[in-house]
């Protein structure tokens, strides 16, 4: 398990970090784990003083590109870090309590995926097959924060990384996940090889995930058979339109409705990044959410009292119109903001 697991220590991060004369930078609160340490108890270890959040990047975009999409969802980890790490300390977060874990390790799948084109069909099986084997690795990195008591963040590669936090979390539990997404896209497309936009189909297939519920589904953005497999499943949806464009409900009672589920489960909540307007993503979206929408979102499923982990995923800097320098700039300070509203919501309820 941990050969997949790329630890930080100060020197991974030091490139990222900046210091000001009389203000204590996020990163010198959050702690780093002991590399000398076996990582599933100094997990433990961690929870055990304080640690409540486990920051854990996915440098990827192969499951965007099995999806016939874009490039560019590798580069979000990044793009937060330079943002998160050097935002203040303060009163208002708690970032003592978060833990910089460091990256699921994909360079070497990612050095195949680079060889690879969809545009031709056997390629496409390739990058699928990497795909999968992604998912395991996924899988086996979250197990380990699991098994630790801990709530992790997930941010980068594509959204086909939820199936790897699903199947973690709900074998953990020994029990199906609830989920709810903020997405245009259901990501409930055939099983025909693992790829960014069938994660969800898997889980459900595989006896893991339960209640889903898409926030904010866009109605011309998906394909009628997405939408019949959605049906026969009784995974539901609030669509874009109803809540923005007829207004037949808000947002703010779309999520309290998605979250309100007769059983226990663990909740999982997701984010395609997708669903911000002019986001610089796999699918860049000019008629979605607000950035404050999406925090808003973020907000009101973290007070969950079931909610279990953050996944942030499909932003893309290199594809914003203005180039990848201002891309950067711009997601790494949307991640951070809606990480910032997933701990201040998560510490509102803290026992």
């Amino acid at each position: 398990m941990t050969n997949y697991l790329t630890v930080y220590d100060e020197s991974a991060v030091k490139a990222f970090c900046t210091t000001r004369a009389s203000e204590t930078k996020a990163w010198q609160s959050m702690a780093l784990l002991d590399t000398q340490v076996n990582v599933q108890q100094a997990l433990i270890d961690a929870a055990q003083f304080g640690i409540r959040y486990v920051l854990l990047g996915i440098c990827e975009d192969i499951g965007p590109r099995a999806n016939l999409g874009n490039t560019g969802a590798h580069q979000a980890w990044s793009a937060f870090l330079k943002r998160f790490l050097n935002q203040p300390h303060n009163q208002f977060i708690a970032t003592q309590k978060v833990l910089l874990l460091g990256e699921v390790n994909t360079v070497d799948l990612m050095l195949q995926s680079n060889q690879l084109s969809a545009k031709q069909p056997e390629q496409l099986t390739q990058l699928r097959e990497l795909c999968k084997q992604l998912d395991e690795r996924v899988e086996a990195v979250l197990s380990l924060i699991f098994k630790a008591g801990l709530e992790p963040i997930v941010i980068g590669g594509g959204h086909n990384n939820c199936l790897g936090i699903i199947r973690a979390l709900s074998k953990y539990n020994q029990n199906p996940i609830n989920a709810i997404n903020l997405d245009p896209h259901a990501d409930f497309r055939p099983c025909e090889g693992r790829h960014s936009g069938n994660g969800f189909t898997y889980a459900y297939n595989e006896q893991h995930l339960n209640n889903y519920h898409v926030i904010g589904l866009h109605e011309l953005k998906n394909n009628q058979v997405i939408l019949d497999a959605m049906a026969q499943a009784n995974h539901r949806f609030t669509s874009y339109q109803a809540i923005a464009v007829r207004k037949e409900i808000t947002l703010s009672s779309a999520i309290t409705h998605a979250l309100n589920s007769p059983d226990d489960y663990a909740l999982g909540i997701e984010v395609d990044l997708d669903s911000i307007t002019h986001m610089p993503v796999s699918a860049y979206n000019c008629s979605g959410f607000s950035v404050a929408d999406a925090e808003h979102f973020v907000h009101l499923a973290a007070s969950n009292r079931y909610a279990k982990y953050l996944h942030l995923c499909e932003a893309s800097p290199s594809q914003h119109p203005n180039g990848p320098i201002t891309g950067t700039a711009h997601v790494g300070q949307v991640i951070s903001a809606l990480v910032n509203s997933f701990i201040l919501a998560r510490e509102a309820k803290a026992p």
